[in-house]
């Protein structure tokens, strides 16, 4: 098993999309489709940006814990899509480097 939560978390997510076991949260998403697994992603990205408005240590950890709602629903989602934390890896890697105006860019072209 991997040593990093995120690749644990990612593997764990893997195997819940493909085994769909009864009374998991995680199936309750997948089971809700897209529409289910989207509509939880743009509550939680609401919530951290709520959460950057509060001040202080409290405001900090309120923050981390929503930034780390959001990435477990994307991660349903992505698990989904048999997408896995080292294809992200190789994307990011991709883009090290390159301005995020550039990039954009060059998607633009491509398109």
């Amino acid at each position: 098993m991997a040593s990093d939560i995120l690749d644990r978390l990612m593997e764990q997510l893997h195997q819940r999309a493909r085994e769909l076991p009864d009374g998991s949260y995680t199936t309750k998403l997948i089971r809700g489709g897209i529409p289910k697994m989207g509509s939880k992603i743009l509550e939680e990205a609401l919530e951290v940006i709520e959460s950057a408005r509060e001040t202080g240590d409290e405001g900090r950890e309120h923050m981390v814990r929503e930034a780390c709602d959001v990435l477990y629903h994307l991660w349903v989602l992505l698990a989904t899509k048999e997408i896995h934390v080292d294809d992200l890896r190789r994307e990011l890697q991709r883009r090290e480097g390159t301005s995020g105006i550039v990039e954009k860019q060059n998607r633009e072209a491509k398109s």
